[in-house]
């Protein structure tokens, strides 16, 4: 069986996106460019997300005492055993809020990495709250000449839900960006967490009529995490009881019941996440990785005879 997007994957799925567009394997190679988030230095709060540690995440090559031309070098290198197919290259701007600077400043930033041989586009990960016209309409002048993508941390569509995780922002600013910057022109991506505090799945699950109606690209979901140095952390100390974690057989089935009900226009670039372990304090999933959560995913949407989109309405 052959699905809109052109392969017989059961969704939409990143990799095979990505040869459509460049016809070869292209590579990630994230950074930390040293920027911070408004919910962090005051501009909107401090303490950041509840469940955020940016160290859970971030390669060990990454630091921004390094420059961008360094960490790419060292991420080329960090990749090169796994991934020695890769000749191109994304220069990948994920820790914290990379668009949370002077436009002078980002621009620095961006050219650096796009002078770097190989790197075919920029990924940036960031806010809703920390774009505006000005920033865009520079994106907007990149984006004719190589990839550009902004990923935004949108994790809910509940504003309640938003503001207990101190987030800082709305939902209503979540639609603006993605509008404004859809409109230029410049790729989208969002940023989902199931099973927040608050936001059980069927509440998640209700969302996705509107979540599919946005002008998305690309979209990554994964499941609500403990992870250790964070708000959450400490409140699960004094306050276990106010956490439910999915096993991961809950996860899955919970995401083919997304997936159905996904735009299949959305590329699906990560159903689930990894924190290394000595970082996680729950759910306890064992040493499984990313890719055999996939497989399982994969298989079960086989076994339901399901697929992306399929109960979709536009």
């Amino acid at each position: 069986m052959k699905f809109p997007w052109g392969h017989q994957r059961r969704f939409n799925s990143y990799p095979e996106y990505f040869r459509k567009i460049f016809g070869t394997r292209v590579q990630k190679l994230t950074l930390d460019a040293g920027f911070t988030c408004p919910n962090r230095d005051g501009t909107v709060g401090t303490g950041g997300c509840h469940y955020c540690n940016n160290k859970g995440f971030t390669p060990s090559y990454c630091s921004p005492s390094k420059s961008i031309t360094q960490q790419l070098r060292e991420g080329i290198e960090f990749h090169a055993i796994r991934y020695r197919r890769a000749t191109r290259y994304l220069a990948y701007f994920q820790s914290y809020s990379n668009t949370h600077d002077t436009l002078a400043h980002l621009q620095k930033k961006y050219e650096e990495a796009l002078a770097f041989p190989g790197v075919a586009g920029l990924v940036i990960g960031t806010r809703p709250d920390c774009v505006n016209e000005e920033k865009l309409d520079y994106l907007q002048h990149l984006a004719t000449k190589y990839y550009i993508v902004i990923e935004y941390g949108l994790e809910t569509c509940n504003n309640e839900i938003l503001q207990q995780i101190n987030r800082g922002h709305s939902m209503e600013q979540s639609i603006w960006a993605l509008e404004k910057t859809a409109k230029r022109g410049i790729k989208t991506g969002a940023h989902f967490i199931i099973g927040l505090p608050g936001e059980p799945p069927e509440k998640f699950l209700s969302h996705l009529p509107l979540i599919s109606s946005l002008p998305l690209d690309t979209i990554k979901f994964h499941q609500f995490q403990l992870v250790k140095d964070t708000f959450y952390a400490n409140e699960y100390k004094h306050n276990p009881q106010k956490f439910h974690f999915l096993s991961l057989d809950e996860y899955l089935e919970w995401m083919v019941k997304i997936i159905e009900l996904l735009n299949p226009a959305i590329v699906v670039e990560r159903i689930a996440s990894e924190v290394p372990p000595w970082y996680l304090i729950a759910p306890d999933w064992g040493l499984i990785r990313n890719q055999e959560i996939l497989r399982r995913f994969e298989s079960l949407l086989e076994q339901q005879n399901t697929w992306q989109g399929k109960k979709w309405k536009k």
